[in-house]
Formats: structure tokens, sequence, C-alpha cells
């Protein structure tokens, strides 16, 4: 369930600026990653070989992927916010992605969200942008700072 339920375009406008979260922990397993490496192709060592990155990587561990951490603010971003009373919502893309800081196998992490603007792209659709900032489980640093593109068309 949603911490903030929004439901039509003026209340998803009133909350411009406000920050919502973090959703609950959620651990990154190392199956997790291998599984992203076989759907993705993306099977470089520092992800998936586990005894060369204690060995040779900086971090001591594999890593996720950076695809991955993103790919998973869509199930958190479910937990933060509910926006409702639309004919229509999509997807539109991605503005800013940032990966500052790695996420070991392991690792926890866990969002907030922050609606940045909601713009009239006329015949009834609006764009909204939404900041998400992933933080892993004890730095400082966040892990993904990513701005979320979706358009709604109103009833």
């Amino acid at each position: 369930m949603a911490q903030v339920k929004m439901h039509g375009i003026d209340e998803v406008k009133a909350k411009v600026g406000e920050v919502v979260g973090p959703c609950e922990w959620r651990e990154v397993t190392q199956a997790d990653i291998d599984d992203f490496a076989r759907l993705s192709g993306d099977d470089q060592w520092i992800h998936v070989d586990v005894e060369r990155a204690k060995n040779e990587s900086p971090y001591g561990v594999t890593i996720a992927h950076g695809n991955l951490t993103l790919s998973m603010i869509d199930g958190m971003r479910l937990a933060l916010v509910e926006m409702t009373g639309f004919k229509l919502g999509v997807n539109y893309g991605w503005n800013k992605v940032r990966f500052p800081a790695p996420v070991p196998a392991g690792a926890r992490i866990r969002a907030t969200a922050e609606i940045i603007s909601v713009d009239d792209v006329g015949n009834g659709w609006y764009q909204e942008v939404v900041r998400f900032t992933v933080e892993v489980e004890g730095n400082e640093k966040p892990c993904c700072v990513a701005d979320a593109v979706g358009r709604v068309l109103v009833d």
C-alpha cells in the first residue's frame, strides 16, 4: 500500500516539492544480480564472479548493475506513491539518471520520491517528473538518483 495516495491532477500538483518515504528496505541478493545478468546479457565479472570480485574488485564483493537498481525503483514506487483518477498513465522515460555509489551484493536499499513538476502538455495529458533517490543501508551517498517522467491522461 502506498504511503501517499493522490486522486486527480490537482492533488498531484499539490504534492510538488514534498518528499515521500522512505519505503521499506529491500535486499539485493546475488541471485537478483545473476538473474539480471542473464536477462540483460551483461555478465561482466564485477557483477557475477564472486571470487574474482573478492580478489580484484575495489569493493571486495560483486555489485549490482546500475540498471538493476534503476529497475527496482518500479517496485519501490508502488510503496511510495499512488496516483488515481486518470484514464491512463504511461511511463514516458527518464530525464537524469546517476549512480553515485555501488550496491554490493547482499546490501539493502530503499527509496524516497519527490514530485518535481507537473505540466500540462496538451490534449488532456499532463507530464509529471518524480525524482527517486535510492540509498544503501549504512551509506551516506545515494546509489541512484533518477528523474522518472510519466504522463497521465485526465478524465
